[in-house]
């Protein structure tokens, strides 16, 4: 048996693709490794052939691969929909036995089930058996569940088969769930809030197979790393202790997902820096109090949110935010109050977007009994639209004002003002003497890029970089943030030429 994993391309550029590579005439490139279609792989049987396609850094050529498989397999996400039931619809045509899977499909099973020969809901491992022996007999059922497994019985993914050259992280998921009740996070609808962990020998076998592949940094995929602090303490180990008698080129770094709470705990700082996590993705969300109390995002009050960032980037671990718009207490001069804490906070990259009620969760539940769903839930995978009606501001006036929040955010001397916040708070922004920063062939052709867009921009990349040669110790994420700086302005050009044709048609 032959079987081709696809993980599909998204329509929409987003903050965390990476399509700006491509469009500076650079090689296709993902910021972090799919940990999909390497998982799904690590549970086909030994005697059958794969192919692993990732279409973020891969072109996939229907014809060769319907002519090459007996089986497609289709994993994705919501901002991926499209794309999924397109192939289906071109694979199914060709005869080919087509299985869809993953988050979107566990949300959404009524819309991918009528483009699936096989749909498969929940997590794979403990029905990965009986599904492969089906489809080897020929006799596969329409439909598969799977629980919440024992993360012990997770095999190391196939990193083996994957386009490894294309992504800039490699991928390392220790747990699955959270605990935390946000009401419009669909998380813990497909995972679970009973979070379930890998054990430390697991971890190191992953760390092992990822480094053979070339990658020394990871994204430690984890819905919150943070929030369990003795299995988080028991994985820090894991990596410290990885990178004991190794040379300093031979260091890996780690990114994860943690709570504003990560500030409150000094030894859990000291720990994440000690074992090479310096970057941490954390959902601010809003410092509106009655929003967070409304959403549930408890984990976020009680504490003064800059005040929180400051004491996370002294410790030595450089942030990413999120933020969201269209809360029930959010009234029109929201906007201008994200944007002034923005501008004082020390962190660069915020990913701003409208609220979304995803499928399964009580956002969605709770909105649609009030009659303030519009549309199809897919239609919301863009950060600049929505499927929910707003409270005190039309729905219209709500994606205008993100987009124009977001213009005005990652406006040169906006931007500029961030990064010269995080780098007088970063690891306490002592200043040293100066030193070069070291920047690759492809991060300077996307300097370039960045300066290609105005005489401000070229500007702003130019102070930067003479500005960060006395903070050595904040270079290495300022060519991160530079990088994504330079997704994020892609990302809002097409956005634009989007609305632009929208509004011709």
């Amino acid at each position: 048996m032959r079987i081709l994993i696809i993980n599909p391309a998204t329509e929409i550029p987003g903050y965390h693709s990476g399509e700006v590579f491509a469009a500076a005439g650079l090689a296709a490139r993902t910021p972090v490794a799919d940990l999909a279609i390497t998982t799904v792989a690590a549970f086909v049987p030994p005697d059958w052939e794969i192919r692993l396609v990732d279409e973020m850094i891969q072109p996939l050529d229907i014809e060769e691969a319907a002519g090459w498989c007996d089986i497609v397999a289709i994993t994705g996400k919501v901002t991926q929909r499209n794309r999924m039931i397109e192939l289906a619809a071109l694979f199914r045509a060709r005869g080919r036995t087509v299985m869809i899977g993953g988050s979107y499909a566990s949300l959404s099973t009524d819309d991918i089930r009528p483009h699936a020969d096989v749909l498969v809901t929940g997590e794979i491992e403990d029905i990965a058996g009986g599904l492969f022996a089906d489809l080897a007999a020929g006799t596969p059922r329409p439909h598969y569940q799977g629980g919440k497994p024992d993360l012990r019985s997770s095999p190391v993914p196939r990193w083996d088969l994957y386009h490894n050259d294309g992504a800039v992280m490699g991928s390392l998921q220790t747990s699955r769930g959270c605990p935390f009740q946000c009401d419009f996070c669909d998380v813990i609808q497909y995972l679970g809030r009973k979070q379930r962990h890998k054990d430390a020998a697991q971890v190191q076998a992953e760390l092992d197979m990822l480094y053979r592949h070339g990658y020394r940094s990871i994204f430690l995929a984890d819905d919150n790393f943070t929030v369990y602090r003795q299995h988080a303490h028991a994985i820090l180990d894991v990596l410290r202790d990885w990178h004991v008698g190794r040379a300093p080129h031979e260091k890996l770094r780690f990114m994860t997902q943690a709570s504003l709470d990560l500030a409150r705990d000094a030894e859990l700082m000291k720990a994440c820096v000690s074992a090479g996590l310096d970057m941490v993705f954390i959902g601010i969300e809003t410092v509106n109090e009655e929003s967070l109390r409304g959403a549930g995002k408890r984990q976020n009050l009680y504490q003064d949110t800059n005040i929180a960032l400051q004491a996370i980037l002294k410790a030595g671990i450089a942030i990413q935010g999120g933020m969201v718009v269209g809360f029930d207490a959010d009234k029109p001069d929201i906007f201008g109050t994200l944007y002034d804490f923005m501008q004082s906070s020390p962190v660069p990259l915020f990913s701003t977007g409208a609220l979304v009620a995803p499928p399964g969760t009580p956002l969605h539940d709770r909105l649609k009994a009030e009659g303030r769903l519009v549309g199809e839930d897919w239609q919301s995978a863009g950060s600049f639209t929505t499927n929910i009606q707003p409270l005190h501001m039309s729905r219209q006036a709500l994606i205008e004002g993100v987009r124009d929040l977001v213009h005005q955010a990652y406006a040169p001397l906006a931007f500029e003002k961030r990064i010269m916040n995080f780098l007088n708070d970063f690891h306490g922004g002592l200043k040293q003497e100066p030193q070069p920063l070291p920047i690759g062939d492809d991060v300077r052709t996307l300097l370039k890029f960045i300066a290609r867009l105005g005489l401000a921009e070229k500007a702003m990349v130019l102070r930067l970089l003479a500005a960060a040669q006395e903070y050595p110790q904040g270079q290495f994420h300022l060519i991160g943030y530079l990088v994504r700086y330079a997704q994020i302005r892609f990302m809002l050009d097409r956005g634009d030429q989007a609305a632009i044709t929208t509004t011709a048609a």
